[in-house]
């Protein structure tokens, strides 16, 4: 794998982590709501192989477990 491989899959790894950092800690559900639209688009299904519903799920989870 050649470096510039390797460099945009850290690149498409970091736009994927930090939309999740984003998700947890936004309390404004309208970018909550943009940022599940990004998870179901097909650009982030072109930086990762997870399914964003899936994630979705696991991060309105997450989010009850903290607040209840």
């Amino acid at each position: 794998m050649s470096d510039l491989h390797k460099n945009y899959q850290m690149l498409a790894r970091a736009i994927v982590v930090q939309a999740i950092k984003d998700y947890r800690y936004s309390g404004n559900d309208e970018v909550r709501k943009s940022i599940e639209e990004f998870f179901r688009s097909g650009y982030f299904s072109l930086l990762c192989d997870y399914d964003g519903n899936e994630l979705i799920r696991k991060l309105r989870r997450e989010r009850l477990m903290k607040i209840g």
